[in-house]
């Protein structure tokens, strides 16, 4: 009877084959991850029968950040609708959509995952709103800027487990920091052959220089192909969540997008899909044809004119703005005044290690706690700093 090495050797190796069989020569195998670290393994990754890039998502999942997605805002917030897409289930259509393009195109279905399971770790409460408001924050302390991109590897790599990260490998920290939503492209080309020091470098500038994030790209397809699926798994969805919250009516959708895209979630992803697909197959870039291409830019603008700005859903925001910055201001003041009752000590920096402590400037400190927060917390954090509290039927 064979023993367990034997048996997880020979499961190793068939991995192995697994996918030189299978993936295409332009994917990112699992063998050619790359740690920073690999010798913190518990299981160097040649041993382990988890491949790379499935080990990261197990990773990834199991982090204090991941349980977190749980009650952070998409795009809709202060509605009180269960049927509207929170950000736990954004990264799931994303994780989905990647992993049927790249399933088609013989890519590495465990890198996508890992990569669109973690891509939005780093959002603020109140989604791109908190952003805006975080950013000027950082901005005003002369503390560089904030980047959700850069915030997500940041709880990976330098927040998680008191400030040790989760040592992942490059392939998906890269694919996290470069995912950009947020932009469209016709055609993306993998930023091959990039090395832990370009990648680095390209992380602390999304810190320092703003709109830096918008110049990277992900050195591999798959992480290209999770930055076009992000926009797949958004632009219908919105559309859905605003119909459900009556802020716009499927008939307001142009007509001639409606005519080359569909005006549900399910045809716009189905169109969408598709066509990257059939732009990439074989190809050594991730791609849309130039109709389908024009057509998404004309609903991305109809998505941002029409949801995304629309002044019914900000009447609340010069609020959430006066929030940001007073539990900003109070939180900084509590570090400079060795508060230790404070929420930002007894819910953060009392699991943080020396090395975060000694090299971290407060403000930066103040910043990844509000960024790891939720919804829910942040407003709770907020009512117990500034509501007065009861004193009960008497004196105690």
């Amino acid at each position: 009877m064979r023993n367990l090495i034997q048996i997880y050797q020979e499961i190793i190796k068939k991995n192995r084959q697994r996918e030189q069989e299978f993936l295409s020569d332009y994917a990112c195998k699992s063998q050619d991850g790359l740690r920073f670290n690999p010798q913190v393994e518990k299981i160097p990754d040649p041993e382990n029968i988890r491949q790379a890039f499935f080990h990261d998502t197990d990773k990834i999942i199991h982090s204090m950040a991941y349980t977190r997605y749980i009650d952070k805002t998409q795009v809709f917030a202060l509605f009180e609708n269960a049927h509207i897409t929170h950000r736990v289930l954004h990264v799931q259509f994303v994780s989905k959509i990647a992993r049927v393009i790249g399933r088609c195109l013989r890519l590495n279905e465990d890198l996508i995952e890992a990569i669109a399971l973690g891509h939005d770790l780093g959002h603020t409460p109140y989604g791109h709103d908190g952003e805006r408001f975080l950013t000027k924050l950082c901005e005003e302390a002369n503390k560089g800027y904030f980047c959700h991109n850069a915030q997500s590897v940041r709880f990976l790599m330098e927040l998680e487990g008191g400030g040790k990260g989760l040592n992942l490998t490059l392939q998906v920290l890269d694919g996290i920091l470069t995912h950009n939503g947020e932009i469209v492209n016709e055609r993306l080309i993998p930023d091959r052959g990039k090395t832990w020091t370009q990648f680095l470098q390209e992380y602390e500038n999304c810190f320092k220089i703003k709109g830096y994030s918008k110049k990277i790209y992900p050195m591999t397809m798959e992480g290209c192909v999770v930055r076009v699926a992000d926009v797949i798994a958004y632009i219908g969805r919105d559309i859905e969540d605003a119909i459900v919250v009556d802020l716009i009516k499927r008939s307001d959708l142009p007509p001639s997008i409606v005519k080359i895209l569909g005006d549900s979630n399910d045809k716009i992803i189905n169109t969408l899909a598709l066509d990257v697909i059939n732009n990439s197959y074989g190809q050594s870039f991730i791609a849309f044809s130039k109709e389908i291409y024009h057509a998404l830019l004309e609903l991305k603008q109809f998505n941002y004119d029409h949801i995304y700005f629309n002044p019914k859903i900000k009447t609340e925001e010069h609020k959430i703005r006066q929030i940001f910055q007073l539990l900003f201001d109070k939180y900084v003041e509590d570090i400079k005044k060795a508060n230790y009752s404070s929420p930002v000590f007894q819910h953060f920096l009392k699991a943080m290690d020396e090395n975060y402590i000694t090299n971290t400037s407060i403000e930066r400190m103040v910043t990844d706690f509000i960024a790891g927060m939720t919804d829910d917390f942040f407003n709770k954090q907020f009512k117990e700093a500034f509501f007065p509290k009861s004193f009960g039927i008497k004196v105690q």
